[in-house]
């Protein structure tokens, strides 16, 4: 224990505010047998880093999201550690690690084994935005936030009661400064301090409200809640990338549904996506828009409540389809043949997205990819299957396909077609062409005949080589 405070007391940095305890804000110490948090959901690197920081004579503690998904019984999806440690002084204790960001300065910790690697985020105790003088703008918007402080301040700096809670893995024993645990089971989302103030601050929180309350099923006080509409505009100028970040992170959340639904009624949908102008449109024109995206966000989420991976390219593609199909049909109209239609279709419904998020360039050509390759579904006799089954995205857009069927924009027959290509021999392969052509009429012959011509005799003057 000498040895651990002597530690302590010789790597304070004199960036980091170690503030004096204040009474009025010591947090409830919580046991085990209270928060019943399940020792088996926590990740083993995560208690490692934790350990590490804390034999290195720092606090560390879980904090966050992880600790209000374990007190709910569910295993996190990812693992964020706090602690009084600055990120320069996290990095020398870690091989593997990396300082990220400018606005906020942390440190990615990653772990190699067996499966994907695992990345454990470790910030620093932040400081009261009082003493963060020139780093905040005009309109109360964050700039920077590397001004370091105490636990106390770090747990006033978050954004819900629920997000503020500390675990330490050593004591299982949850420090819970905002009444985070009595929220928990009232099923109330609350925001810690004046919510409009907290908004101003950073305007992405509103996106993060309608996201928690989505995944846990909770309520938004009236508080919390009242602001929003007033509000919602900060949210158009947040850098573009951090709102792609967090828009990704709603639609991927395993309730992404439940969330659209969420932005609609806190009227944050409006320019945010223009496509979901559209899809969250109540009119009779948008109900086949709607029940195409509806049924394909389902499928999202039971893929990702089920541990499942899941493409954003392949998402976003599915939510610009009914624009992109009413586009492709509009240029058909004007007489433009079905092919060149489609990328016109394209190019006009991404570029009809400029104006809110913009989708990065490496979601967009996984998207242009599965897209392309629908019309190339109804081509099923010669070689037209076998090439297209060798596609390396093929089965993004087989799967699109199947959700076309599902929606009964095409005859499920096809999907079913399909279906049976892939898990037949050649033999039946060849039998599934022969149905297309008895249906049709249509040759299902491999590989069109063609007349041989005649060797060409060649001139004395072609011939010729000397």
């Amino acid at each position: 224990m000498i040895t651990k405070f002597i530690k302590r007391i010789l790597r304070r940095d004199p960036m980091v505010r170690h503030t004096a305890a204040h009474t009025s804000g010591a947090p409830k110490r919580i046991p085990k047998k209270s928060h019943r948090i399940d020792p088996h959901l926590l990740s083993k690197n995560a208690v490692k880093v934790t350990q590490t920081l804390q034999q290195a004579g720092y606090d560390a503690f879980i904090v966050g999201g992880a600790v209000r998904d374990l007190a709910l019984g569910i295993g996190p999806k990812d693992f964020d550690v706090a602690t009084n440690a600055t990120p320069e002084q996290v990095q020398k204790l870690f091989r593997k690690a990396r300082l990220i960001g400018r606005r906020f300065q942390i440190v990615h910790v990653t772990f190699f084994g067996k499966g994907q690697p695992e990345i454990i985020e470790v910030s620093t105790f932040r400081a009261l935005l009082e003493n963060a003088g020139e780093h905040v703008a005009e309109n109360g918007r964050i700039l920077r936030d590397n001004v370091w402080g105490s636990q106390h301040e770090d747990a006033a700096r978050r954004d819900f009661s629920i997000n503020a809670m500390y675990y330490d893995p050593a004591t299982e024993t949850v420090l819970d400064y905002h009444g985070g645990m009595a929220d928990m089971q009232k099923k109330t989302l609350r925001m810690i301090g004046d919510p409009a103030k907290r908004y101003r601050e950073d305007p992405i929180r509103m996106l993060r409200a309608v996201r928690f309350a989505a995944k846990t099923g909770f309520t938004l006080d009236a508080a919390t809640r009242a602001p929003i509409a007033k509000l919602g505009k900060l949210i158009h100028d947040v850098p573009s990338a951090r709102l792609f970040d967090e828009i990704l992170k709603l639609l991927m959340s395993g309730y992404s549904w439940a969330a659209i639904q969420g932005l609609k009624d806190a009227g944050l949908h409006h320019g945010l996506l223009p496509l979901l102008d559209h899809i969250l449109d109540k009119s009779v024109d948008s109900k086949e828009a709607n029940d195409f995206v509806r049924i394909a966000l389902a499928n999202t989420d039971q893929r990702i409540q089920s541990g499942k991976s899941v493409s954003a390219g392949f998402l976003f593609a599915t939510l610009l389809w009914p624009d992109l199909l009413s586009n492709w049909k509009k240029n058909i109209a004007k007489g433009i043949s079905n092919i060149p239609a489609l990328h016109d279709a394209m190019d006009e419904t991404i570029a009809s997205q400029s104006s809110g998020m913009v989708i990065q360039r490496r979601f967009e050509s996984d998207m242009r990819e599965i897209w392309s390759m629908q019309p190339r579904f109804e081509k099923r006799v010669g070689r037209y299957p076998y090439r297209l089954i060798e596609s390396p995205r093929f089965r993004a857009g087989y799967d699109f396909m199947l959700l076309r069927c599902a929606t009964g924009e095409k005859n499920p027959s096809l999907g079913q077609w399909w279906t049976d290509f892939i898990a037949t021999d050649p033999a039946g392969q060849e039998a599934l062409m022969a149905s297309v052509k008895n249906e049709t009429g249509n040759s299902a012959s491999p590989t069109k005949r063609r007349r041989r011509r005649k060797a060409k005799v060649a001139t004395p003057t072609e011939g010729a080589t000397d």
